[in-house]
């Protein structure tokens, strides 16, 4: 029995992780822009888990977390990291192996 109707047994789940410091500026920004790049090029395919340093700081040390806000891919494998508020669209894009970088 599928519990997420919404993805079919065959499409992958992006299970990201977004580490922040509390309710900053900058962390709602690479918050609403980790949204807004999900809901167009993932859309129905993605979760996000938004994991506040501190409330629990001892999380960074599970995926190396050495600057905030980090995105963390943990699905589909390799695990990749960015770091920065995520108004670079096509760093991110990129960065998440959803676009092929553009050499001329």
């Amino acid at each position: 029995m599928n519990l997420h109707p919404q993805f079919s047994e065959t499409e992958a789940v992006w299970e990201l992780r977004l580490y922040v410091a509390g309710q900053t500026p900058k962390s709602l920004k690479a918050f609403a822009n980790l949204k807004k790049i999900c809901e167009e090029y993932l859309e129905g395919q993605y979760r996000i888990e938004v994991i506040d340093l501190l409330e629990n700081p001892q999380l960074a040390k599970g995926d190396q977390i050495l600057a905030i806000p980090t995105l963390v891919r943990k699905l589909p494998e390799p695990v990749k990291q960015i770091i920065g508020d995520l108004s670079n669209t096509e760093k991110v894009l990129v960065g998440l192996d959803l676009r092929q970088v553009n050499i001329s």
